[in-house]
C-alpha cells in the first residue's frame, strides 16, 4: 500500500548503489560557485538590456519598437533551448554541453557589443539566448547530482541568489553602465566572466557515471537527433514567447500576426505532446520527459515555479515602472527602490537553505506565499503621496516571501527522481519559471494599458462644463495659469486650456494608479490561492543522509 509521506531520499530502483554514492573529486562548494557564476551572468543579461533600449535604438538608427527585438530575440531562443538541454546532454555529456553554452554565450556577447547594425545585433542576441538557455538547467542538474538530498537546500540557496537577485539588479546595473559608459559594455562585461567560468568548469566539474553511460550508449547506437520533435519544440515555445512579448504591443488577437503565431503555438505544442508520447512508446529518448508529470511532487511544484516566475518578474517590472511614471523617479532611483529587496533575498536564502533540510518544505512554501500575498495587500494601500521609504520597505517585505519559495520548490521537484532524470527536471522547472516571467510581464503591460483606459473613461464622465465642481476647479486654477479666477463663466478666458490640461494630467495619473492597484489586487489573490495547492502535494519527510564531502 502506498504511503502518503514522500521522502527527499526516495530513489527509483533503476538507480544503482554506485550512482547514489558517487561524489565529485573537487570541493562541492567550489563547484557550486563555479556554475552559479555563469548562470548569474545569463539571468542578469535577460534584464540588463531593458533600460538601454533607447540608447541602442539611437546609436543604431532604429526606432524604439524595432529595438525591442533585442529583448524578444533573446527570450525566444532561450525558451527553445531550455527544455531541450537535457536531451542534448545525452549525446555530448553535461560538462561538455555546459562549456559549449558558456563559449557560445561569451562569444555572442562580444559580438553583440561589436554589432554595427540592429539586424546583426538581433542575430547575435539569438545566439546569446541559445547559449544562455543551456546554462541554468545544466547548473541546477549539476547541483542536484553534486550535493546529497539533505544539502540540496543550501546548494539551491546559492543558485537562488543568482536566479532571483539578477533580474532585480539588472536594470539598475544596466542603467548605470549606459549612463556612465556605453550600452555596448552591458555585453562586453560578460566576456571575462565567461572566460573565468570556462576555466573553472574545466578544472572542477565532472560528469557523474549515469551521464557517461548515456553518452557511451548514444555513441554505440549512433547520433539520432529527433529533428521533428526539436522543430515542434522550437515553433511551439518560440511562438509562445513571441506572443507574450509582442501581444500587448500588437493588440493581441486584433493582430493577424499574433493570431497566426497563436495557432502555430497551439498546433505545435499539441503535436509535440503526442509525438513525445509516441517516442516513449517506441523506446526512443524523448526531448521532453513528460512522464515526470505523473509525479505529484513534480507536477504541482512545476505550477508553483510558474507562479514564482509570474510574481517575481511581474512585480520587478511593475514597481519601477510605477514609481517612474507616476512618482517622477529617475531610472537609478527606481532601481534603488527594489535593490534592498534583492539584499533581503541574499540574507534570507542561507536561512531557508538551512531550514529546508530540517522541516517539511511545504510549510516554507506556504509561508512564502502568505508573505507574498500580504505584501500585495499592503501595497494595495499605496497612493500618489506614498514615500520612497514606504515603497522600499514594502518591496523588502515582499522579497522576504520570495526567498521562501525558490529553494523549497526546487527541492521538492527532485523528490524520488533518479539521477539520470535530473537534467529533465531542471530543464522543465527553469522553463516554467521563464514562461511564468514572460506571462507576468505581459499581464502587467496589458492590464496597465487597458485598466488605465477603463478608469480614465469612467472618471472623465464627471469632467464636463455642466459639472459644478469641475467648473469651480477650473476657475480656481485659471488664476495660477495667468487668467482671472472666478467670474460667470469659468470655461473661457486666459488660462482655461492650461487649467484643463492640468486637471486632465491629474486624472491620467489617478486612473493609472487605480490600474496599478487592480494589478496588485490580482497578484494578492493569485498568490493566496497557491497555498491549498501546496498542501495537496502531501507530506514531505526531511532527509537525514550524510553530508557530501
Amino acid at each position: 500500500m502506498a504511503t502518503a509521506t514522500t521522502s527527499l531520499e526516495d530513489v527509483q530502483p533503476a538507480e544503482s548503489l554506485a550512482d547514489r554514492n558517487w561524489r565529485p573529486k573537487a570541493n562541492v562548494w567550489a563547484i557550486a560557485l563555479t556554475v552559479t557564476l555563469a548562470t548569474f551572468m545569463e539571468v542578469l543579461d535577460s534584464s540588463i538590456a531593458n533600460v538601454a533600449l533607447p540608447h541602442i535604438a539611437g546609436s543604431l538608427g532604429a526606432s524604439q519598437d524595432e529595438a525591442t527585438w533585442v529583448l524578444t530575440s533573446y527570450l525566444v531562443s532561450n525558451a527553445v533551448i531550455l527544455p531541450a538541454s537535457a536531451y542534448l546532454t545525452t549525446f555530448i555529456g553535461r560538462k561538455k554541453f555546459y562549456m559549449i553554452c558558456v563559449v557560445l554565450f561569451g562569444v555572442s556577447s562580444m559580438l553583440c557589443g561589436l554589432a554595427p547594425s540592429l539586424p546583426i545585433l538581433i542575430f547575435c542576441r539569438v545566439l546569446q539566448g541559445a547559449g544562455g538557455g543551456g546554462l541554468a538547467p545544466s547548473e541546477q542538474a549539476i547541483l542536484a547530482d553534486t550535493f546529497t538530498p539533505k544539502q540540496r537546500g543550501q546548494a539551491f540557496a546559492l543558485y537562488g541568489l543568482a536566479v532571483v537577485c539578477a533580474p532585480a539588479i539588472g536594470p539598475t546595473l544596466g542603467g548605470w553602465i549606459t549612463d556612465n559608459y556605453n550600452w555596448r559594455w552591458i555585453f562586453f562585461i560578460n566576456v571575462p566572466i565567461a572566460l573565468l567560468s570556462l576555466f573553472l568548469t574545466n578544472r572542477l566539474v565532472e560528469d557523474p557515471p549515469h551521464i557517461a553511460r548515456e553518452v557511451a550508449e548514444s555513441k554505440k547506437t549512433g547520433l539520432k537527433l529527433d529533428l521533428f520533435g526539436f522543430g515542434l519544440l522550437a515553433s511551439g515555445f518560440g511562438s509562445l514567447e513571441f506572443i507574450l512579448d509582442k501581444g500587448q504591443e500588437d493588440d493581441w488577437f486584433g493582430s493577424r500576426i499574433i493570431v497566426f503565431f497563436f495557432i502555430l503555438c497551439v498546433c505545435s505544442l499539441v503535436t509535440l505532446i503526442f509525438w513525445e508520447l509516441y517516442q516513449l512508446k517506441i523506446k526512443n529518448r524523448p526531448i521532453l520527459n513528460l512522464t515526470l508529470f505523473r509525479r505529484k511532487t513534480f507536477a504541482i511544484p512545476f505550477v508553483l515555479m510558474f507562479v514564482l516566475g509570474f510574481s517575481l518578474y511581474g512585480t520587478t517590472v511593475l514597481i519601477p515602472q510605477m514609481v517612474q511614471t507616476l512618482f517622477g523617479y529617475t531610472a537609478e532611483l527606481a532601481g534603488l527602490v527594489i535593490s534592498p529587496g534583492g539584499i533581503c533575498i541574499m540574507l534570507m536564502m542561507p536561512l531557508v537553505g538551512f531550514l529546508v533540510g530540517r522541516t517539511d518544505p511545504r510549510y516554507l512554501i506556504c509561508w512564502g506565499f502568505f508573505i507574498l500575498s500580504t505584501s500585495m495587500y499592503l501595497m494595495y494601500g499605496l497612493s500618489l503621496n506614498s514615500s520612497f521609504t514606504q515603497i522600499m520597505w514594502l518591496r523588502v517585505y515582499q522579497a522576504s516571501g520570495l526567498a521562501f519559495l525558490f529553494i523549497p520548490i526546487n527541492t521538492i521537484t527532485y523528490t524520488g527522481v533518479p539521477r539520470e532524470q535530473n537534467n529533465d527536471v531542471s530543464g522543465l522547472t527553469n522553463l516554467a519559471r521563464n514562461i511564468g516571467g514572460s506571462v507576468g510581464t505581459a499581464f502587467v503591460a496589458t492590464m496597465l494599458s487597458r485598466g488605465s483606459q477603463r478608469h480614465e473613461a469612467s472618471m472623465i464622465r464627471n469632467l464636463t462644463p455642466s459639472t459644478a465642481n469641475f467648473s469651480d476647479r477650473i476657475g480656481q486654477l485659471k488664476g495660477i495659469f495667468g487668467g482671472h479666477s472666478g467670474g460667470n463663466n469659468n470655461m473661457t478666458g486666459p488660462g482655461t486650456h492650461a487649467a484643463q490640461g492640468y486637471i486632465y494630467n491629474q486624472l491620467h495619473r489617478q486612473s493609472s494608479m487605480l490600474a496599478y492597484m487592480d494589478i496588485i489586487a490580482i497578484f494578492c489573490v493569485f498568490c493566496a490561492c497557491m497555498i491549498p495547492l501546496v498542501i495537496a502535494i502531501g507530506k514531505i519527510k526531511p532527509s537525514h543522509d550524510a553530508p557530501a564531502h
